[in-house]
This record gives structure tokens, C-alpha cells and sequence, in this order.
């Protein structure tokens, strides 16, 4: 059911021991998800899901924009992903965190916003999935291994800035860690997150700047901090400008 008026976007995610306990109590993953098999370039077999069209219904016969692809892989995963976008996988967030729409139609997207979890990327997914929530980012980025997972589609509005207008102009990308753990920004996480972004940014026809993207903070009227003064932001936008895609823009 769709709510009278938009709700805030994105919720403080629960940190400590207030976090274990309110996880241990959500709803577990849906049944999708905790039953199918882990793919195979899910290096640690604990985060099933399937290659992930950004605005359609994912499949083993599709590529990352939803198309069939020429030379797939057994999963049907293309090397380096379609259209330039890295492979990710499909985990979906319960629809009580997201608004359907038909983007960018609907609402032009025009910003990237970046996130940090302040979670671990098995309590965000747990969190995105509990329809309690009432919040949810389009991309999680795994710490560990640059892992990308797509819990909501793009067409869709991510409830992730805290901010209504926000919402509806943005790709939301959260990144697992904690704003003042420096070491869970790792290599993977950065690059894999880059080329998302730039994607993303070559999709909408978005500047790869920093007055287009942007951290959670710097969205109007939040009280977040993410992604926090150990974010290198300069390294970021370097690796997103240096990231290649063959994708046509949308708009």
C-alpha cells in the first residue's frame, strides 16, 4: 500500500549492541533470497541472489541492464557487466522501504548520493528487508571484496537521502563500514563502488563531479555524517572518471 505522503527516506541505522538485538529480531531475508543458490563470483557463498537488471526483473538469461547477453557466462553474468556496470546481484528490499515510480520519466536522476552503513552489509541487507524499516539504498557495496548487491531498481525512489526531492533524483549507494573505521574502505570496495558510479553517471548523463556526487551528508536537512572525514574523496572521483562504459543514456 502506498503511504498518504512520502515518509523520510532513511532511518539512522542502529549501531552496538542495540543493532544485535533489533537485527536478531527482523525479518529474516525472503525466502527468494535465502534459498537460492550463491552464485559463483560470490566469493563466500553467503549472499545468494541473481545478476541484477537495474530496471528489470532479474534472471539467469540476463545481463546487469536487463538485456540477453552475447557471450555470458555460466551464471549469466558478463565480464565487467553490461553496459559498464559491475556485476552485482539482485537482493531485494520489502517494498514498504522504496515508492514505485518510473524513473527517470517520472523524476529526472541527476545525483549519486553515497553512503556509509554504519552496519554490517548481513544487518543492512536484514534492515532493507524488514519492512519496519522504512528505509532502503538502490546499491550495498561489501567491504571485503567489493561485493554489490541491488536491493532496490533504479526506476524506483529509494527511501535513502532523508529528503523527499532528493530521493527522487538520486541513486543511493551504501558502502559497508563505519565512518570512523577507515579500514573497511578498502581497495575493492572503491573501485568496485566506482564503477558503479560511473555507470550510473554515464546512464542519467550525470557530471562525475562532486557537485553531483555527493555524500549523505551534504544532502539539505539531515543530521548524517556519512560518509565521514576518512572517505577519500579525491581517490573516489579519480577512479570514477577513469571507469569506462559503453552505456547510452536514458535521458
Amino acid at each position: 500500500m502506498e503511504h498518504d505522503r512520502p515518509l523520510p527516506a532513511r532511518r539512522r541505522l542502529l549501531t552496538g549492541a542495540a543493532a544485535l538485538a533489533v537485527a536478531a529480531a527482523l525479518t529474516p531475508l525472503t525466502a527468494t533470497a535465502a534459498h537460492a543458490t550463491p552464485l559463483p563470483d560470490d566469493p563466500s557463498g553467503d549472499t545468494p541472489g541473481r545478476d541484477c537488471p537495474p530496471d528489470g526483473t532479474p534472471s539467469d538469461s540476463t545481463t546487469p541492464d536487463g538485456t540477453a547477453p552475447d557471450e555470458a557466462t555460466p551464471d549469466g553474468v558478463l565480464e565487467g557487466g553490461a553496459g559498464g556496470y559491475p556485476p552485482c546481484h539482485w537482493v531485494p528490499a520489502d517494498p514498504a522501504n522504496y515508492t514505485a515510480a518510473d524513473r527517470p520519466t517520472q523524476y529526472p536522476v541527476d545525483l549519486v548520493v553515497v553512503h556509509v552503513t554504519q552496519e554490517t552489509y548481513d544487518d543492512t541487507i536484514r534492515l532493507f528487508q524488514d519492512p519496519n524499516h522504512k528505509a532502503a539504498a538502490h546499491y550495498l557495496v561489501r567491504s571485503e571484496d567489493g561485493y554489490i548487491a541491488q536491493c532496490v531498481r533504479e526506476r524506483d525512489v529509494g527511501w535513502h537521502a532523508g529528503n523527499w526531492d532528493f530521493n527522487t533524483r538520486s541513486i543511493g549507494i551504501e558502502h559497508e563500514g563505519w565512518i570512523d573505521k577507515p579500514e573497511y574502505f578498502t581497495d575493492a570496495l572503491y573501485e568496485q563502488s566506482a564503477l558503479l558510479t560511473a555507470a550510473v553517471c554515464d546512464r542519467y548523463g550525470i557530471p562525475k563531479d562532486r557537485e553531483h556526487i555527493i555524500g549523505h551528508v551534504e544532502v539539505p536537512g539531515t543530521d548524517h555524517k556519512d560518509p565521514g572525514d576518512y572517505w577519500d574523496w579525491a581517490r573516489y572521483i579519480d577512479l570514477v572518471n577513469a571507469a569506462t562504459s559503453s552505456w547510452h543514456s536514458v535521458t
